[in-house]
């Protein structure tokens, strides 16, 4: 049985798996090594880090590993060029990019000869990335962690996306072992992102405190929250969404200027870094709609054979 490969450009991943890129400081080089030793797609996420600081963990990522090793920088944010340039400079094997769409990334990554993949949420904006010279799309649904742009579910999106582009698509979105994997693939995906599995992996960025506290999490335990960003987003319920819930003024009295559009009812990153540091009632903890489905705390090893042997199981029942 032969576990299919993920091809996007020139680039070809032996699992066709993709880590999510989780902000702040939760997909660091660590996990994104870890991840591209296993034969995925491990990704480092820019948003929230200085361009000294992206630069840092793609070198200490490239220490670590010969694997594929891309960026996620979100859109929103301020320095979205100037560190996608930086991570174009440092030779970074793909970059993928949400919460907004650029049309300037397409340009700089032809320039550069790296391959851009935007996160899509409809067959729409799926076609007119392929036609600005998309390599591949990551399709994210209603189940995704972070901030959404749909209110429709990943089932609904996926069909839709594949049948209208011919570059690779990647469904992402509540996807948490290798059962979910090799579904997606059979559904006609080209492969899989998955992100909250991965931040609750030894090799994950966050603290103890925020991982405890993700295992905690029921179904009951999700909310949606609306992001400064303009987007909503899913997280796990406590004091702060709770707050935020009984409209009490959490709205920041310094501004460092990080998203180029803010709504200023929080501070986002000054949130999540307090959740990625372990201040678990403070902090904002961005997750996906499945957390509740995941029971412990694995290696990305461990990770990787579930997911191999998802899949394997799945072509054998074929």
């Amino acid at each position: 049985m032969k576990i299919p490969e993920l091809r996007i450009a020139n680039l070809v991943a032996k699992i066709p798996v993709i880590q999510g890129g989780m902000a702040v400081r939760i997909s660091m080089a660590p996990l994104a090594a870890a991840v591209a030793e296993e034969g995925g797609i491990g990704i480092i996420a820019g948003s929230g880090l200085s361009v000294e600081e992206l630069i840092s963990e793609i070198r200490e990522a490239r220490r670590l590993t010969k694997g594929i090793i891309g960026v996620n920088i979100m859109f929103a944010v301020n320095e979205f060029a100037q560190l996608v340039h930086a991570a174009f400079d440092e030779k970074i094997d793909l970059l993928i990019s949400g919460a907004g769409f650029s049309r300037d990334m397409f340009t700089w990554g032809k320039e550069k000869n790296v391959p851009v993949v935007p996160i899509v949420s409809s067959a729409k904006l799926a076609r007119l990335s392929e036609k600005l010279g998309a390599a591949a799309v990551v399709v994210e649904g209603l189940e995704a962690g972070g901030h959404l742009g749909t209110d429709r579910s990943i089932h609904e999106i996926l069909p839709e996306v594949i049948a209208a582009v011919s570059i690779p698509v990647i469904g992402a979105g509540g996807f948490v072992n290798g059962e979910d994997v090799a579904r997606t693939l059979k559904l006609g995906a080209d492969g899989v992102q998955m992100g909250t599995r991965f931040a609750l992996s030894e090799e994950s960025g966050a603290a103890l405190a925020w991982k405890m506290e993700m295992l905690k999490a029921t179904e009951e335990d999700i909310v949606m929250v609306h992001s400064p960003v303009g987007l909503p987003g899913r997280g796990i319920r406590n004091p702060f969404t709770q707050a935020l819930e009984d409209k009490v003024d959490v709205r920041p009295t310094e501004c460092n200027h990080c998203l180029k559009r803010c709504e200023r009812n929080f501070c986002i990153m000054s949130r999540l870094v307090k959740a990625q540091q372990g201040d678990v009632g403070e902090g904002l903890i961005f997750s996906g709609a499945n957390v509740h489905k995941i029971k412990e705390i694995l290696s990305v090893h461990e990770i990787f054979k579930d997911i191999k042997n998802g899949i394997l199981s799945l072509k054998e029942e074929e």
